[in-house]
């Protein structure tokens, strides 16, 4: 399909204008926003899309209904998903098979596809009405549900660049006074003030004048996604902040680094890149304010070191993305030696929100010292997954059991991981500390940019650690000893103790390397690597205990030291077990009770998985699961 002329404006007054044609525009009588962020389009949105259209079209719906395809809302445990509009029904789980009931009667509630609430079993009609989206303040990522990501009219009838308009009234002083005033804080992980950050970077000395802004968009924690969802789903919003931010410090140059790896967020943001210059919103002169500004775009190549400022500026200057001392700080001397601002994505888009409603409604929301929003990827071993944005402040209990819904299952809450593979673990104690940069600092761990990963009694402590390290080890950029061996040290010390060789000294020897490593390494990296280690150490310490002093798991977790057992009463000879066996450690005949050689059994798991009898046990100590039982009609035999 043919795309519309864009029209340019020339002065804030041609933008306004358009900004109110546009909001009188005639909208159908229904529409319906179809998540189609990747986990939704993962989960076959497109495929759905594709059929609203088809239905549309074949019961000429075309004057009452209209389709919008936006990007992810939040709410990805559910998709794909749609909210129709006005009356807020959300229906959830979709496959093309239900867009015919879904348009028999436009907003009518189709039973099965609500949402039930996990902790009543009731279902929720109206999207406003979920406890996932009712506990949250959608500041940043509101609009992320409710415009086509590739519109740049959706985005300006929103209310978009209307902050631009304002920051353009203003003296770049000013405008970085009002971000100062704010207090809006680096989403990014450190949590430094952007204002600050942008006044040096602003009055820092410059050879010839020349200053970059640099959006961090290389967004590479397990588990974490905010950024690139903001990127699909409202690049405009991100751009918007970085023309004011460069403006404000007298850029002339912006770069966006982001990750190869996120294929519909470059897409997204290469279109807005496309409109925003066709409408005089790049480029030069902007707007007739006699500002030039020009956007790059820099793929990484999926090395997570680069999510630090100098290791970033080294990829973008074509060097091998290492950091460096930050004696000299990026925005005194960063980009081929000029002063350069670096906020990640989140940080960017929330700069409109500042220049639009003002320093006081934006402090308005959150705590003293952590103002506004913060968007966190909740995922794990908790009901509802996806992406939640909540006021700074909040409690992690509010997060993990109201937003969340609680822990699958029914299980027990064991710790929540925040800040990504360098933050840390949050025992059950801690539920109640307020989620802001300071407060999660004190305990041990990190606001980071935003993971959190709930864990329950199912998970071995010992191994979270295991594996945060294992990550920072392959993901270390080599340059410091202390990160990359120190770290590999501690990666062989914890593999040692989840496999039953550990010793009570080597628990001595991560605390000394811990330390090390802490002390000696240049980046944030290296100086967080720990965290994950010593918090799980000082919270779930009989943990470590057991593995080393019983050989025991208690979370059925470190394969080797697990005992996998064929209960007498409950096999029924049927052999599955045997069959699916990889290593021929089980061994019985037919109408014989099976059992298992512990030397040839590999601990794969597989025994457990397919007995369908409830007969095998898996244990480690004086903790033990038993399988699943699905069937009941248990036959005698032989012992």
């Amino acid at each position: 399909m043919e795309r519309a002329r864009l029209t340019r404006f020339s002065s804030p007054g041609e933008l306004q204008a358009h900004a109110a044609r546009l909001a009188a525009r005639p909208r159908t009588p229904h529409v319906f926003y179809l998540c189609a962020g990747t986990g939704c389009r993962a989960a076959g949105a497109l495929e759905v899309a594709a059929a609203m259209r088809e239905e549309i079209a074949a019961k000429k719906l075309e004057k009452t209904v209209t389709l919008t395809c936006t990007g992810c809302q939040g709410f990805c445990e559910r998709g794909p998903l749609c909210v129709h509009h006005p009356s807020g029904t959300f229906a959830q789980l979709l496959t093309p098979g239900d867009v015919k009931d879904l348009l028999a009667a436009p907003g009518e509630v189709v039973e099965r596809l609500l949402y039930a609430d996990p902790r009543t079993g009731k279902k929720v009609v109206r999207e406003q009405d979920i406890p996932f989206y009712a506990n949250q303040t959608r500041s940043v990522f509101g609009l992320n549900g409710r415009i086509d990501p590739f519109s740049i009219d959706d985005y300006i009838a929103a209310g978009g660049y209307r902050a631009l308009v304002r920051s353009l009234g203003m003296a770049p002083g000013e405008v970085v006074a009002e971000v100062t005033k704010a207090n809006l804080r680096g989403r990014g992980g450190g949590g430094f003030p952007a204002g600050v950050k942008w006044e040096t970077a602003r009055t820092a000395p410059s050879p010839d004048g020349v200053r970059y802004v640099v959006c961090n968009a290389d967004e590479g924690d397990p588990g974490a996604f905010m950024d690139r969802s903001v990127m699909e789903g409202n690049p405009h919003r991100v751009l918007e902040g970085m023309i004011i931010g460069a403006r404000a410090i007298g850029a002339q140059d912006a770069y966006v680094f982001i990750r190869n790896e996120y294929p519909l967020a470059l897409e997204t943001l290469a279109r807005a890149l496309e409109d925003a210059r066709a409408c005089g919103l790049l480029g030069d002169d902007i707007l007739g304010s006699g500002f030039d500004l020009r956007v790059h775009v820099n793929r990484g190549g999926g090395a997570f070191v680069c999510g630090e400022e100098t290791g970033l500026i080294a990829s973008l200057e074509g060097q091998v993305g290492e950091p460096r001392a930050k004696f000299i700080y990026p925005a005194v001397r960063g980009l081929r030696g000029r002063p350069t601002c670096i906020n990640n994505v989140e940080t960017w888009a929330n700069v409109p929100l500042v220049l639009d409603g003002g320093a006081a409604a934006f402090t308005s929301v959150g705590t003293p010292g952590s103002a506004g929003t913060k968007i966190f990827s909740l995922v794990g071993k908790v009901h509802d997954t996806g992406l939640v944005e909540v006021p700074m402040g909040i409690a992690l209990r509010e997060l993990v059991f109201t937003i969340g819904g609680g822990i699958l299952g029914g299980r027990e809450f064991k710790a929540v991981q925040t800040g990504g593979p360098s933050g840390g673990a949050i025992p059950a104690s801690l539920l109640d500390t307020p989620v802001d940069f300071d407060e999660l600092t004190r305990i041990g761990s990190m606001m980071g940019s935003g993971g959190l990963i709930v864990m329950d009694e199912e998970t071995c402590m010992v191994d979270v650690a295991r594996y945060f390290t294992s990550f920072l080890v392959d993901e270390s950029c080599g340059k410091c000893a202390s990160c990359r061996e120190g770290l590999k040290q501690m990666s062989w010390i914890l593999t040692d103790v989840c496999e039953g060789r550990g010793t009570m000294e080597q628990l001595d020897a991560l605390r000394r390397l811990s330390s090390m490593i802490r002390t000696a390494s240049l980046c944030a990296l290296g100086r967080t690597a720990p965290n994950p280690v010593l918090s799980t150490m000082a919270h779930f310490a009989d943990e470590y205990r057991e593995h080393i002093a019983g050989r025991t798991c208690r979370a059925l977790v470190c394969k080797p030291l697990l005992h996998y057992e064929i209960d007498d009463e409950r096999c029924t000879a049927c052999r599955a077990c045997a069959r699916e066996c990889p290593s021929k450690a089980v061994a019985g005949e037919k109408k014989q009770v099976h059992r298992i050689d512990d030397g040839l059994c590999t601990r794969c798991g597989v025994c457990f998985d397919v007995c369908a009898y409830g007969a095998v046990t898996v244990g480690s100590g004086g903790y033990a699961r038993r399988c699943p039982q699905t069937k009941t009609n248990l036959k005698p035999v032989k012992k």
